[in-house]
């Protein structure tokens, strides 16, 4: 392999490793339609840099938070503050909700946990 293509191989690789796995989006994809939909490989595609460069960017945002905030560690907390400072109050409060729900059974996990001590 040649240096331009070598450097190509790892510009695609760094791209690729940016995205959500392929498989991944497809099935969330499928779930989505009813059954008799088929999706092209050209929509997965698209929807796969989509919702990479979506989360990407509320990443950026909340990494900006907390180095603002002089932390390192990016919370739940800080992905709500960034979706309603971008705009997306809508997803915002959908991930409200099952952040709450997802705190509460964890403390639930970690209740049962201690009872069985």
């Amino acid at each position: 392999m040649n240096s331009s293509h070598q450097e190509k191989y790892i510009s695609e690789l760094r791209e690729q490793d940016r995205w959500l796995p392929i498989n991944n989006v497809s099935k969330l994809m499928k779930n989505a339609v009813p059954t008799n939909v088929k999706i092209s490989k050209d929509a997965k595609e698209c929807m796969q840099e989509c919702v990479s460069e979506f989360i990407s960017f509320i990443t950026s945002e909340s990494s900006d938070k907390c180095i603002a905030d002089k932390r390192k560690t990016i919370n739940g907390e800080d992905i709500l503050v960034s979706l309603y400072s971008l705009g997306f109050e809508n997803y915002a409060e959908v991930l409200k909700i099952y952040l709450a729900k997802y705190r509460l059974y964890l403390a639930s996990k970690a209740q049962e946990m201690e009872e069985d001590s």
